[in-house]
């Protein structure tokens, strides 16, 4: 055998070897089954011999002890397991809206992904936002309907509210036979046959028939709406359709993966994951209709020394890069990165490149992930999704790479924290701790920030919500062996102003000697776009202020806007001008024009009409109808907009805009008034202004302002 027919055979193998790789996330609304879902893939995959439950706490991918307690998923967990030849790596994401990043940052590494929605409950809220972040990172995506068997499961009307709420394309590939306590099996449109499920586990427990005499019309009708949607998206089958040529199962899958890959469709399939009905089909879905690692576009990334575009091709051959997406601090190894190997391969031992922090770094071991158990594997190949030991000033969002050949890939984007409260150490031999947990918790979490007040002299930690909050101390309890108080939490408000202020800023100091000398002016309004945080720019003609203070101006007024003028909050949405200044040429420095820029910001902070703005979260509570007067009751005291309500059966679905300061406890209070059948929903919206009376309170409390200096 030649030397050349050799290196193509190796190049097949390696092409081959991408093809059948699935990197996939499973992704959807709390309690829609996601886990559930998962645990049967990996066992009829062959990859656990005990299907575990999330109900008794014996679920796989729910490791960590809180998620056994509350049976819910916390923290992502990665996994591999193979199916007819193709190697599917597995994320199972959080489905609870303080646990978002979770899926943020799996969505940003991943090719495809498998939305679970109840088919009970529908579109629900949080599928909402998960489906938003697909579509941020242009994932294509399958979709399942679970809990089929359930009193009230109905198919069609999740099509239709995936139309009308998610603005999806769906793609029906199975109609399903019977629902509720009669669901026996679904017909596959693709091939035309029936699946009945018989109970059971693996082959023997479904067989493939002839479609039953009273759904043919139905089947037949589904079969043909199924080739007219693929038509209106692909022209070839747009002319089959037309001349009325026959299509092939095999053309069928073909065409529908090209769809999907696209975005152009979103095929659907349904089951009862916890009944062991449909996950075989869902499972040849993901092979047949998500992309492998070569179907996607090559990972753009950005040249650090030049500024220039880069892409890097999904190829062993081409030069190392990968993206760190989560860090893990685990009890036995250390901290661990977890990694999407993009291109060229990687090997324990070697060194190699963080692009964003400009360091060496040097891989120790290399992880398969299965959960929280670990596989050592020698190499990582461009599709691998694995864990690293030994990255030491790597954090989330990295890039790791060649230093020969540098690229920073794009970071993932992390929503601001809402909710903070004061944290302080039980003993002295806490205190000690504390600081090592804080830090590991935070490296490992983007949402959760620990800041400290000068003022107050108090730690404050920020997440996402209460329950985040409460898993983090509980966490810092049981790994870290730190035992800390709490106050209660307290909201994460900001600060911006309402007019325009043209105002001065000067530090002067003389004390024999060299002096300082800064003075600059400046023009403060408010930003045009919210949620833009503070916009600086320079609008200094000639020689006013020479151009390598003017950064120095700038940091200044970040530093002055972590702490605005009326009650010491953030300041957010303002844009800043410098538009004049002078200096002096021996007194003037960079601390003196730093302590200038800081002196005008919050002059105009005073002169800017401050006010003190609030999260706003969009609420949805589910309650049967004859409770709802109780529960709209409440929410009116509670500051609540109410914005729409819906039937869904014989309950009320209640959409509104609530102020995240009013919502404290209110899972209690909903319990109470439901007899504990309501149940709701929250996550962060936007930001809007703290009503005149509750402001002058929150201003009062917090001391920053003395009588009659308040902005008018």
């Amino acid at each position: 055998m030649s030397q050349a027919t050799i290196i193509d055979r190796i190049k097949m193998e390696k092409e081959s070897r991408l093809q059948n790789i699935r990197n996939i996330g499973i992704i959807a609304h709390i309690d829609a089954g996601k886990t559930t879902t998962t645990e049967r893939i990996l066992f009829f995959t062959g990859k656990v011999y005990k299907i575990g439950t999330v109900d008794e706490g014996t679920a796989v991918m729910d490791w960590m002890v809180q998620e056994q307690e509350r049976g819910i998923t916390i923290t992502s967990a990665a996994t591999t397991c193979f199916w007819k030849d193709r190697n599917i790596n597995i994320i199972d994401t959080p489905g609870h809206v303080d646990f978002t990043v979770e899926v943020e940052r799996s969505l940003k590494v991943l090719d495809g992904a498998v939305v679970v929605l109840c088919a009970v409950g529908g579109v629900q809220p949080q599928s909402e936002t998960v489906w938003r972040q697909a579509d941020r990172y242009k994932v294509p995506r399958v979709a399942f309907v679970n809990k089929m068997d359930r009193t009230g499961a109905n198919f069609s009307k999740v099509l239709e509210e995936m139309k009308s709420r998610l603005y999806a394309n769906p793609l029906p590939l199975q109609i399903p036979i019977g629902a509720e306590d009669t669901f026996l099996g679904v017909i596959d449109l693709v091939t035309m046959k029936a699946i009945i499920y018989k109970g059971g586990d693996g082959p023997q427990g479904f067989e493939v028939t002839d479609i039953p005499a009273d759904y043919k019309r139905k089947a037949s009708q589904g079969r043909h709406d199924l080739i007219e949607k693929l038509g209106e998206v692909d022209e070839t089958v747009m002319e089959h359709y037309i001349h009325e040529k026959g299509i092939y199962p095999n053309q069928v899958r073909e065409f529908i993966r090209k769809a999907t890959i696209e975005g152009k469709i979103i095929p659907v399939l349904c089951g009862a994951s916890a009944k062991n009905k449909g996950v075989e089909p869902l499972l040849d879905a993901i092979t047949d209709y998500l992309p492998s690692p070569v179907d996607i576009p090559p990972i753009k990334g950005t040249n650090p020394e030049t500024g220039e575009e880069v892409l890097r091709q999904a190829s062993a051959d081409d030069k190392f890069c990968g993206l760190v997406f989560k860090i893990k601090t685990d009890p036995f190894v250390g901290k661990l990165a977890y990694m999407r190997v993009y291109s060229g391969s990687i090997s324990a031992g070697k060194s190699v490149y963080n692009s964003r922090k400009d360091s060496d770094e040097r891989i120790s071991k290399i992880l398969r992930m299965h959960a929280n158990k670990q596989e050592i594997i020698d190499t990582a190949l461009a599709g691998d999704i694995v864990a690293v030991v030994g990255l030491k000033n790597t954090t989330t969002g990295d890039t790791i790479c060649e230093e020969d050949n540098p690229i920073i890939l794009e970071s993932m984007h992390f929503p601001e924290p809402v909710i903070s409260m004061a944290i302080e150490p039980k003993t002295k031999a806490d205190q000690e701790r504390l600081g090592m947990a804080l830090n590991k918790l935070s490296e490992e979490d983007p949402t959760f920030k620990v800041t400290y007040n000068k003022e107050t002299g108090q730690t404050i930690i920020s997440g996402m919500g209460e329950l985040h909050l409460e898993i983090i101390v509980d966490r810092m309890l049981r790994e870290f062996n730190v035992g800390a108080n709490v106050d209660k939490p307290q909201v994460a408000y900001k600060e911006t102003i309402t007019r325009q202020a043209r105002v001065v800023g000067k530090f002067i100091q003389q004390s024999g000697g060299r002096g300082q000398y800064g003075h600059v002016v400046l023009e403060v309004g408010p930003a045009q776009k919210k949620g833009s945080g503070i916009l600086f720019e320079s609008k200094i003609i000639g020689g006013a202020i020479p151009r390598e203070y003017i950064p120095s101006v700038k940091d200044g007024v970040i530093d002055a806007a972590q702490n605005g003028y009326l009650a010491g909050y953030p300041v957010t949405d303002v844009e800043v001008k410098l538009v004049d200044g002078s200096f002096h040429e021996v007194d003037s420095s960079d601390i003196a024009f730093q302590m200038a820029g800081s002196i005008a910001f919050n002059e105009g902070m005073k002169n800017g009409s401050s006010i003190l703005l609030e999260p706003i979260m969009n609420l949805e509570v589910t309650t049967p109808e004859n409770y709802m007067g109780e529960v709209i009751g409440d929410l009116s005291s509670r500051r609540v907009k109410i914005e729409s309500i819906m039937d869904k059966g014989n309950l009320k679905i209640i959409r509104g805009l609530a102020p995240l300061n009013e919502m404290f406890g209110y899972a209690t209070t909903v319990r109470s008034l439901t007899q504990g059948r309501a149940s709701y929903t929250m996550e962060p919206s936007f930001y809007q202004e703290v009503p005149k009376n509750l402001s002058e309170k929150i201003i009062e409390l917090s001391g920053r302002v003395r009588k009659g200096s308040r902005a008018k």
